[in-house]
């Protein structure tokens, strides 16, 4: 489960220390928010695996983790979505990064993007850059699943310099 900042959700802004979590990604390993201090860190939120605009956004981000990992940046996807469907997800795009099964909403929660139609749950598309001290540099309420990316990869540039 892991240990979480107490602000709620609603309250997370830029400087608010990122609400630590620990989830499972497409091939069962374990990744914790904490082990990877000391890095930037991309945390996009997104409804559903393999579904039009979600399969736009995390193929642009596979398109572009060369340049990620050059600015020695982490990306992980997240929705509410099991393992198994992230796995069949993965292999199907061949997306070379984690994809972190949520699957009863408590970090969509935590990070105030988890909503729902009826009883059924996802996470709305919402990303955080988070910054090398674990404190949220970036929040997107708004994205473009096309050039979503491409935007992360600027304003990291730009939130790197600052911090230089």
């Amino acid at each position: 489960m892991g240990i979480f900042n107490s602000s709620n959700a609603s309250e997370l802004e830029v400087g608010s220390i990122a609400p630590d979590f620990e989830l499972l990604d497409q091939t069962n390993s374990s990744h914790n928010l904490k082990d990877y201090q000391g890095k930037w860190i991309v945390l996009y939120f997104y409804p559903k695996d393999d579904t039009p605009g979600c399969s736009k956004e995390a193929c642009a981000f596979r398109d572009n983790i060369a340049v990620l990992q050059s600015l020695s940046v982490v990306v992980f996807g997240v929705s509410v979505d099991n393992v198994d469907s992230h796995a069949k997800f993965a292999k199907k795009f061949s997306l070379q990064f984690p994809l972190l099964a949520d699957s009863g909403g408590t970090i969509a929660k935590q990070y105030g993007s988890l909503t729902s139609i009826g009883p059924v749950k996802f996470a709305k598309r919402h990303t955080f850059i988070i910054d090398p001290n674990g404190q949220i540099a970036k929040i997107y309420r708004k994205v473009k699943p096309e050039s979503h990316s491409d935007e992360v990869i600027d304003d990291i540039k730009q939130l790197q310099q600052q911090t230089e």
